[in-house]
């Protein structure tokens, strides 16, 4: 019979060191192997406990949570951030997925037993998700010179020759990241991204991308337009679609149900996509947990446009690639340390088609 998954608790509040371990140990492949009130007590608890998986608060007394952070990620051992839902705890926590936290979940404004009920499934979900990886994230490296100088002042976007549709879960900001930040300012294509990450959290994810990379990154507004080398991400809560106007193609958000149990959905964007753009998309799947965007990958490639999968060995999860893979969907399987590259060369040769064709 295959082992529970060994967890340790960490957080100073008595009452989630308490409701924590009680909605997980629901699953019986989930086993609380002890708790901590803060980060003094996490060295000697990871020796003597010797768990697989950390939850982790981080707003603590004494070590605090960033501390804490760094100790674990130096024993490669995948830490669960359990957030406040507050413009502090988003900033917090990005911070922490920077600096290698496997995943996060948000705790409920009340906090009582009924309402830690809602991210139960979900903790669940990524405790086991973040035992199963051999892939860690990456801890980012901070940029050596200022990426506002790698921004071309004054460079007045124009339309885009295509149309790129990013969908990513677990492991993704890091990999998004990363991936932006090897495209050059005059990037001619539009970038359109749905991350899974609740309201509030996206606002701050966009603005930090842009301020690492050269190329424009903002929180889609509806009636964006998709102009080229700029990337929008969708807001979190909504789903974005895309429409084609006479005055230029642009974004529209909506508060359809979820999808696939997310909203926003890589389906939406990528089923929206394959309609409008059809041969001119490209879509690319990223490192996450579940199934959310391959059909909508399948769709890309019915349509005539490019499909690429994030390979296994680069994924943190690879769970929305694995699917998409499967099922026939990906045109191309690429290492995150090439889809950079990947893109720009697809650039290129639409914009030598197309030359060829006038």
């Amino acid at each position: 019979m295959k082992q529970p998954v060994r967890v340790l608790v960490v957080d100073d509040s008595a009452l989630m060191r308490k409701l924590i371990p009680q909605i997980i140990e629901r699953d019986p492949s989930i086993h609380v192997v002890g708790t901590a009130m803060d980060g003094t007590f996490v060295a000697k608890k990871i020796q003597e406990l010797q768990p697989q998986v950390v939850t982790l608060d981080l707003e603590m007394p004494r070590m605090d949570g960033m501390e804490t952070l760094r100790l674990l990620t130096r024993e490669r051992l995948p830490v669960i951030v359990v957030s406040a839902h507050s413009t502090q705890g988003a900033c917090s926590t990005l911070k922490a997925l920077s600096w290698g936290a496997f995943d996060f979940v948000t705790k409920p404004k009340d906090a009582a037993s009924a309402h830690m009920e809602e991210i139960a499934a979900q903790l669940i979900a990524k405790i086991k998700a973040a035992a199963k990886s051999s892939v860690l994230p990456a801890v980012l490296e901070q940029a050596t010179s200022s990426p506002k100088s790698l921004k071309e002042e004054g460079r007045t976007a124009g339309p885009a020759t295509r149309v790129i549709a990013i969908g990513v879960s677990t492991g993704g900001p890091n990999a998004v990241h990363y991936l932006l930040a090897q495209l050059p300012a005059d990037f001619p294509a539009a970038i359109l991204i749905v991350q899974h990450m609740p309201e509030g959290f996206t606002g701050m994810f966009a603005q930090r991308l842009n301020d690492a990379c050269a190329i424009d990154v903002k929180e889609a507004c509806a009636g964006d337009l998709l102009l080229a080398g700029r990337a929008l991400v969708c807001p979190g809560n909504r789903h974005m679609k895309v429409r084609r106007m006479p005055l230029g193609n642009m974004v529209a958000l909506t508060d359809e149900p979820a999808v696939n149990g997310h909203r926003p959905s890589v389906d939406v964007l990528f089923q929206s996509v394959a309609k409008a753009f059809a041969s001119t998309a490209v879509g690319v799947l990223m490192t996450g947990m579940g199934e959310d965007g391959a059909e909508g990958l399948g769709q890309i490639k019915a349509a005539g446009g490019m499909t690429i999968a994030q390979s296994e060995d680069s994924c943190v999860v690879f769970g929305m690639p694995k699917t998409a893979i499967e099922r026939g969907y990906a045109l191309r399987v690429v290492p995150l340390e090439a889809i950079g590259a990947t893109l720009q060369a697809e650039c290129r040769l639409s914009g030598q088609l197309a030359e060829v064709r006038g």
